[in-house]
């Protein structure tokens, strides 16, 4: 029996593959359970149109990201923090920091588990975090450390 899974079954398949299972596990299981559909002419053009759609809205997602990563490489963020007398710093600049700057200043949303190089920043000067806004897709956010 041939069928169409509508989830991820282990030892099976992956959701919107087509698989050949027993007609008893088929029936009894994977339909039952609405983990699958039978594989007929019509659940088949049904799953190329979710196909389709789903190729649509990954091209529309990466095109997004694609902006904001343009966007951000012109945003600089600016934190001060205090230094002691031999130009050390008290503290440091953490990725959840930055969220919420890009967040209060340029209304930005980015979750800060997408970031490559996360810190904590505790050096003065110039720093580039590198973040994943979508697969192969990569902006640069950089933040400027200063002391008060």
């Amino acid at each position: 029996m041939k069928v169409i899974l509508l989830a991820d079954v282990k030892n099976v398949g992956k959701k919107g593959e087509i698989v050949e299972v027993s007609d008893g596990y088929g029936r009894n299981y994977l339909i039952r359970n609405k983990l699958a559909v039978m594989a007929s002419d019509k659940s088949l053009e049904v799953l190329a149109e979710q196909k389709e759609q789903n190729k649509a809205d990954l091209a529309a997602k990466k095109a997004q990201a694609e902006v904001l990563a343009e966007r951000l490489k012109n945003i600089t963020l600016e934190f001060s923090l205090s230094a002691g007398t031999d130009g050390r710093l008290f503290g440091s600049i953490s990725s959840k920091q930055v969220v919420s700057e890009l967040s209060k200043i340029h209304g930005i949303a980015i979750d800060k588990k997408k970031f490559i190089d996360n810190g904590p920043f505790s050096e003065m000067g110039r720093h580039i975090i590198k973040v994943e806004l979508f697969k192969n897709v990569i902006g640069e956010i950089k933040i400027d450390i200063k002391t008060k």
